[in-house]
């Protein structure tokens, strides 16, 4: 007789995972929260170097799950993988907090951080998944709602906490109470090796994606008129080939996407900064006191967590009941950019009042933080559901590795241009939303040519 899923309760192994997951992404927002304000008042780095080496960092948080993914799957297995990863995440942060002065060691820290955090990503939601049996499917649900619960419960308390502390008792302590965090939940995940179900990796891939876009190169001039992955066909069993090319279909329409992250990170960066420039005394349902710039990203995990049950219950059904118009994932991703863009053009607006003299309300920030989070339910959590649904059975790490590569390639953008300093002031702003309006457009025409599947019943 089958056992009810509901009265077995989680895994054992999953309070390990959850609590180094909750220790890392706490110690990973609230170290994000005040790292533009310690580069620019701590280290005296220039403001637009800093929003470049920022974002730098930030992409390489999302370069390294390609690699995380990679040795995980082929070589170490994920708690090997996760295990060792979470060590090097807390030696960057004990680099942090004792090269509180020195530049190199403390961008080391940085490096070592990106490493161990980007390694995790794509490890722990797999490793989670591997805890469950197959009739189970329904806490495995629920306990994806708990991570995502608590990564953004976690981000709202480190980012109100983390610069409050960096304030009143520096950087060494700022840095360092949440690498001591990580630290602890490493250790507490190491106590569950022998609760875990381990998935051993599964070596190297004779029919991979990369063996078969290397295929494809060498026998391209015997394709046959069958593609431009034809020549695949000669190595390679023809659902691997479809597969890539698949793959390669969703690809193109993640190509727009990474001008939404150039936008989106910012709100961490340069709105900092701009709120830095603004009236920090507040009176909040009559709680007066004085907010820290690095304090106000608070606001978007909070929103997070509001806006996903009104989209997903009230926006998305009325557009359709009233208007006729399915809010399919390729629309909502469309809207979305433009609904970025336009986030952009109050804090554009804002700068010019600044630049003029002004001194504003840093309350201001809350409509431009309202639609940047608008944006990010339209777009990220869409790209997520979009990822997995069009991703063949043998390609969703793949997928989900290039949607990853997405964030990492829009930081790179704003990396640049902050570094470049073309723009300054309102003009700063202003570019980045007629970035993100011309590739919305270049997305609504990528998307209109894009044939939806379903891979959810393979």
């Amino acid at each position: 007789m089958k056992m009810d899923a509901q009265k077995e309760g989680f895994p054992k192994g999953i309070k390990y995972i959850v609590w180094n997951e909750a220790a890392e992404r706490y110690s990973y927002y609230g170290m994000r929260s005040i790292l533009v304000i310690f580069l620019t008042q701590y280290l005296m780095i220039e403001k637009n170097t800093a929003l470049s080496d920022y974002h730098l960092f930030a992409g390489l948080c999302y370069l390294f799950p390609v690699i995380g993914a990679y040795i995980s799957d082929r070589f170490f297995g994920k708690y090997k993988t996760i295990l060792w990863l979470s060590i090097v995440y807390c030696i960057g942060h004990l680099f942090l907090a004792v090269f509180e002065h020195s530049y190199s060691g403390f961008y080391a820290g940085l490096m070592l951080i990106a490493v161990g955090s980007g390694g995790i990503k794509p490890c722990v939601s797999a490793h989670v998944g591997d805890q469950f049996k197959p009739h189970q499917k329904e806490l495995l649900r629920k306990v994806f709602d708990l991570f995502y619960f608590m990564i953004n419960f976690g981000s709202f308390f480190s980012t109100m906490i983390t610069p409050w502390t960096l304030k009143h008792y520096g950087p060494a302590l700022a840095f360092g109470i949440p690498g001591v965090l990580m630290a602890i939940a490493t250790f507490i995940f190491w106590l569950g090796r022998n609760e875990f179900v381990h998935v051993p990796p599964t070596g190297k891939q004779q029919h991979g994606t990369a063996a078969v876009l290397f295929s494809a190169v060498k026998n391209f001039s015997k394709k046959e008129d069958k593609g431009i992955l034809g020549g695949a066909l000669i190595d390679h069993p023809v659902q691997a080939v479809e597969d890539v090319k698949a793959a390669m279909g969703v690809i193109k329409i993640f190509a727009a996407i990474s001008v939404f992250w150039a936008l989106f990170d910012q709100h961490g960066s340069s709105w900092v900064l701009q709120a830095k420039e603004m009236n920090l005394d507040v009176n909040i349902f009559g709680w007066q006191g004085t907010l820290l710039p690095s304090q106000i990203p608070a606001l978007n995990p909070i929103m997070v967590m509001i806006l996903i049950p009104f989209f997903t219950f009230g926006v998305y059904p009325f557009v359709k009941k009233v208007f006729g118009y399915e809010m399919t994932p390729l629309r909502r991703m469309g809207w979305g950019m433009f609904v970025a863009a336009a986030s952009f053009v109050f804090v554009a607006v804002y700068q010019q009042f600044l630049d003029g003299g002004d001194k504003i309300s840093v309350l201001w920030q809350v409509i431009p933080f309202l639609v940047i989070t608008m944006a990010e339910v339209m777009v990220s959590i869409t790209g997520l559901e979009f990822a997995y649904t069009q991703a063949p059975r043998s390609m969703k790490s793949t997928i989900m590795s290039m949607f990853l590569l997405t964030v990492f390639f829009g930081n790179m953008i704003t990396a640049f241009i902050s570094k470049i300093n073309v723009f300054d002031g309102p003009a700063f702003f202003l570019f980045f939303a007629a970035l993100m309006g011309a590739f919305a457009l270049f997305f609504a025409f990528m998307a209109k040519g894009y044939e939806m599947k379903d891979y959810m019943e393979e």
